[in-house]
């Protein structure tokens, strides 16, 4: 049987702190959320003047980060090449740029969502809150 690392409570307040100090720094209004490897909610976090959508989309891009192991991206990059029909793909709805799974000796161990600024900034968000980390 093998071993395997998970977000502790630790890790999710170091990188929610870290991805928070990101967003302030640069004036961006967002919500952060953090999920385990099974895309199940551990943190949720909206910051003053994030769009309350933003609470909706952030989770969701989280989720297809930690489920598909990669990302968020690579599905909108997949539906913008063409391939619309992933659009109806399963318990995938995050299909934005914004989702980057926490990876950890190769293993999806979670994920972090964050939405209310462009996908690449949010993105940048995500991933300055798992470099608190170490990862």
């Amino acid at each position: 049987m093998k071993t395997k690392a998970v977000l502790e409570f630790a890790d999710v307040k170091a990188i929610a702190a870290a991805a928070e100090a990101e967003a302030v720094k640069n004036n961006w209004a967002v919500t952060i959320a953090i999920v385990d490897d099974g895309g199940h909610l551990l943190h949720l976090q909206r910051l003053d003047g994030a769009a309350p959508a933003s609470a909706h989309i952030a989770p969701a891009k989280a989720n297809t980060a930690a489920l598909g192991r990669r990302e968020s991206k690579v599905y909108e990059d997949i539906i913008n090449g063409g391939r619309v029909s992933f659009l109806s793909a399963p318990a995938i709805a995050g299909m934005l740029e914004g989702g980057v799974p926490v990876v950890k000796d190769g293993q999806c161990i979670g994920a972090v969502g964050v939405s209310g600024v462009k996908s690449n900034e949010d993105a940048q968000i995500a991933r300055a809150g798992i470099a608190a980390i170490g990862l």
